[in-house]
């Protein structure tokens, strides 16, 4: 049994549930959340339906904002979603601020596989979608800057026919417009992270240091004895967070990573009446200028958390 890293202080509460949001709600987790116009934004998944009902009516993105990154209000309505006769939903955002611009991206389920998405706003009402990817690949992230003067994303492609089922790994793709992706490459292999048995991928949109380019990852345990953990008959897999350092110039070049998870499910309030316990999954990371680091993270696919650190401590347990 993992617990989380010693260098982690968990916020004692979630910051964000069902319970505070002012239309239908069930599941609130897996947020993107970044600094924007001088303000802590988040835009966050929302699976609403009938509670401990495992088949939801729908998915949709919701947005707060704050004032000190603790304290969320919400909007009146959700911001985004996405459905026709290919589009099931999109879900999962990650937000990244590039000259004056939030980038958004996110999942899509069409009913010819997995896609991930990437688009544009500067208000958070009207979304611009840039590109939707070829099935099947998710999770991505954008970084922050271009780097050798093109744009940079981590994902985890799914290749189950060649790799065998939920053998995932973390990949990275550069582009030149955000439109078409390319120069593609392996970064960390699942077989790389000890904590992981069965898929891994990008978490967090990286941050810059000195050092390298910090990133949070997931990681996936699967254990086929463990039997009821949440609303299902059976939930099998632990997702954890995990940290790592990438290269400034070259990023697919892992500089170091934690052996151990750096995030778990450990607090009550991470699962109690969980959809799925034992699920952390990291979507949001903000450097202060006074070095904390602030941690946003979906627990058990039920409510977001934040946990903080030291931006010191955490490239130090990476090249430790």
């Amino acid at each position: 049994m993992y617990k989380s890293h010693p260098i982690i202080t968990k916020l004692d509460r979630p910051v964000l549930t069902a319970e505070d949001i002012p239309y239908h709600a069930t599941l609130v987790f897996n947020a993107g959340v970044t600094k924007y116009n001088g303000k802590y934004v988040m835009m966050f998944r929302n699976d609403y339906g009938e509670k401990f009902n495992t088949h939801f009516d729908g998915t949709n993105l919701g947005f707060a904002e704050s004032d000190d990154g603790i304290h969320w209000v919400p909007s009146a309505t959700p911001r985004f979603q996405l459905e026709s006769d290919e589009i099931k939903r999109a879900y999962d955002p990650r937000l990244t601020v590039m000259d004056g611009i939030c980038y958004m991206c996110f999942a899509v389920d069409t009913h010819h596989g997995v896609c991930g998405g990437i688009a544009k706003t500067e208000d958070f009402e009207k979304f611009d979608i840039l590109s939707i990817s070829a099935p099947d690949n998710r999770n991505m992230v954008l970084f922050p800057e271009k780097i050798n003067g093109n744009f940079v994303r981590l994902e985890r492609p799914m290749p189950v026919y060649s790799r065998g089922k939920d053998r995932f790994d973390l990949w990275l793709s550069e582009s030149p417009d955000l439109v078409f992706w390319g120069k593609s490459r392996l970064v960390m292999g699942v077989e790389d992270v000890p904590f992981a048995n069965d898929k891994i991928g990008p978490a967090a949109p990286p941050i810059k240091t000195e050092k390298g380019w910090l990133t949070t990852i997931h990681g996936v345990d699967i254990d086929r004895t463990r039997g009821k953990n949440g609303w299902e008959d059976r939930w099998q897999k632990a997702y954890y967070a995990g940290i790592a350092l990438l290269d400034l110039e070259d990023p697919s070049r892992v500089l170091g990573i934690c052996k151990e998870p750096l995030i778990v499910c450990d607090r009550d309030y991470e699962e109690k009446d969980g959809f799925r316990q034992n699920v952390i999954f990291p979507g949001g990371m903000i450097l202060e200028d006074n070095g904390e680091v602030k941690i946003y993270y979906g627990a058990s696919d039920t409510v977001e958390c934040v946990a903080t650190a030291d931006i010191d401590d955490l490239v130090r347990i990476c090249l430790e």
